[in-house]
């Protein structure tokens, strides 16, 4: 199958095959033997597989249909928020949309489109995010400082009747009143508005310096592994809110490990290329080839929480504050990227991936 030129008529503009490639919903195109011809970035960046590792593959060596007879027929078929599983190994919900192509009689077009990102394009699904965020707040200041300001009132009535150990006292109220500043404190970290500096950072002593961090205080018991590129050109990326970022995830993992004695984190490196994103409708798509992940062997997120754990104070831990993810999301969209979360691999373990612009040419 060939990519048709525009038609006449249209005057000049960009070829038909960019257009292709820039289509904002992952497309798939699939020769009658059932094995894929083509696939758009929007596509690559989906099924984190490039175009060449798939051109040429069956389709199911990809990803598997929730299609029962694998299209062999001139029907269209469409599944709406279907699970299905890619040849990496992870599992997404996602609207899958197969038609033939006219006048090409075995040729098939695919289209994927990420169920939980249209759900949360709906004005219902932000309503239902924006309370879910309120009832959260609530919760957690509720928790956090009711608690601290019960201690400073009973300490305050022990100093008032002249008691012993004022001194304890006085260390009591301090230390509760300083708990609840820093709370105070990591709220207003998402209402700073300043812009980053990202600059070109070789990324590789950040994460050194981070895993020294997490060895030495709250990963102290657990393995942190090291799958480097050594390859990788510099990363545009603010040194500060990267090292922020990374030492959050670290901190994530650990806790999620903290019951397991086989606990390891590991730290992997990669250039993707294909991968780009849009930074807003109309603006033109953002090269985004630096990959980080952060990899852990834990249980990963409650299902009913999966497709929400970057909203504040939306949190998988009993006593957790929901503000972690929500800002670790915040700071790598300042610089530009983005951050995943997923459940991918045999055994299944928990990854993180962030997606950053490239530092240099």
């Amino acid at each position: 199958m060939t990519v048709p030129d525009a038609p006449s008529g249209m005057g000049p503009g960009p070829e038909f095959a960019h257009l292709f490639a820039a289509l904002p919903v992952a497309v798939l195109t699939v020769d009658p033997a059932g094995c894929i011809a083509h696939a758009n970035a929007e596509c690559e960046t989906l099924l984190n597989l490039s175009e060449r590792a798939m051109i040429g593959q069956p389709v199911d060596a990809v990803l598997q249909s929730p299609r029962d007879d694998n299209g062999r027929d001139s029907h269209g078929f469409a599944a709406f928020d279907t699970e299905i599983d890619t040849a990496r190994g992870g599992r997404m919900r996602v609207d899958f949309i197969e038609a033939p192509v006219a006048d090409h009689p075995g040729w098939r077009i695919i289209t994927l489109h990420h169920a939980a990102a249209s759900r949360r394009m709906g004005n219902s699904a932000d309503r239902a995010s924006a309370a879910r965020a309120a009832v959260g707040a609530a919760a957690m200041l509720a928790h956090e400082i009711k608690n601290p300001l019960s201690g400073i009132r009973g300490a305050a009535q022990l100093l008032a009747t002249g008691g012993e150990g004022a001194d304890e006292l006085t260390t009591l109220i301090t230390t509760e009143v300083d708990r609840i500043a820093a709370l105070i404190d990591r709220m207003q970290d998402f209402t700073d508005t300043r812009p980053l500096n990202p600059a070109p950072e070789n990324i590789y002593p950040l994460l050194d310096h981070a895993r020294r961090v997490a060895l030495a205080g709250f990963a102290r018991d657990v393995t942190i592994d090291e799958r480097f590129d050594p390859s990788l050109p510099p990363a545009l990326v603010d040194r500060d809110a990267m090292l922020q970022v990374i030492l959050n995830l670290l901190k994530n993992a650990s806790e999620a490990m903290a019951q397991q004695a086989d606990a390891r984190i590991t730290l992997a490196t990669a250039y993707r290329h294909g991968m780009a994103v849009s930074a807003a409708p109309g603006r033109p798509r953002q090269p985004l080839p630096i990959e980080i992940c952060v990899i852990d062997n834990g249980p990963g997120a409650p299902a009913d929480i999966a497709e929400h754990l970057f909203d504040p104070f939306i949190s998988g831990k009993p006593e957790g504050q929901g503000l972690g993810l929500a800002l670790v999301d915040k700071l790598v969209r300042d610089m530009g990227g983005i951050i995943q979360y997923a459940r991918e691999g045999m055994p299944e373990a928990t990854v993180f991936r962030i997606l950053l612009p490239r530092g240099s040419s």
